[in-house]
């Protein structure tokens, strides 16, 4: 026990030690830095929402269409953010790899916790912005908030870690990471509530994560003026499946990986 807290320890040192170098390397030490990682969701959000409001008008479904894109919009990007820095990331990080206390699979986590949390400080951002502004409701659950995120979190580092070691073994799988976000996007629940789809549809995206993930944030928000649909069973046993995969790959490309 007292060695696996020791090891646990170090471990977490290490993870620390990346997170730095990685913010320092992405953002440097000048401007806000790492608060630039909450920029983009927070434009991107805003700019969308503000085109589906004009379009769509201020409400949809009962719901405020800002409040409505935002939340499906800010989980996006962090999604195709993290996917889309998965490439080859263990060729760009292999000279790390002479310290023994440094696994390749630190490098996803340390990425993918980097993009959840500026995700997150953006989705939180805005929606102190926008309660203000009347745009925006107050959290009516916040347990099914928090829960929401974390399968989206767990669902999107289990995909990083198939995708970063198919990146590193065909050329082509590294062209195609970009477009995996666009064919994720149908099944990541960003569009439409569940309950606003025909039956069968809504139980063939109950497989889908990333759905479970986004009707639970969207009901921790919403409350009643929702009616999710979410199945914990099935995103949970999809997720661990991509991650046994991702881990089976990343332990491959270990094997082959020329340290730089």
């Amino acid at each position: 026990m007292a060695s696996f807290s020791k090891g646990l320890r170090v471990q977490l040192k290490v993870v620390k030690a990346l997170m730095i170098r990685e913010l320092v390397t992405r953002f440097g030490r000048d401007n806000i830095g790492f608060l630039w990682i909450m920029a983009e969701p927070l434009l991107f959000a805003g700019l969308v929402g503000v085109v589906w409001s004009y379009v769509r008008g201020p409400e949809y479904h009962g719901i405020s269409m800002i409040a409505f894109v935002a939340t499906g919009y800010i989980p996006l990007t962090f999604m195709r953010s993290s996917f889309g820095r998965s490439a080859k990331i263990f060729q760009t990080n292999s000279a790390l790899l002479y310290h023994r206390q440094v696994k390749i699979l630190d490098f996803i986590f340390v990425r993918v916790s980097i993009e959840a949390v500026g995700a997150m400080m953006a989705y939180i951002f805005a929606g102190i912005v926008l309660i203000f502004l009347g745009h925006f409701p107050f959290p009516n659950d916040v347990g099914a908030l928090v829960a929401g995120w974390a399968i989206y979190v767990f669902f999107v580092f289990a995909v990083a870690s198939m995708l970063a070691p198919l990146s590193e073994m065909s050329e082509t799988v590294e062209k195609l990471v970009p477009i995996s976000v666009y064919l994720a996007i149908p099944f990541s629940g960003v569009f439409n509530m569940a309950s606003w789809l025909p039956a069968p549809m809504r139980d063939a995206l109950m497989w889908s994560p990333l759905v479970s993930g986004m009707e639970l944030m969207r009901y921790g928000l919403f409350g009643d003026l929702v009616t999710p649909y979410y199945d914990l069973t099935r995103a949970v046993g999809v997720t661990l499946a991509f991650l046994f995969f991702g881990l089976i790959l990343c332990r491959r490309v270990r094997r082959t990986l020329t340290i730089a």
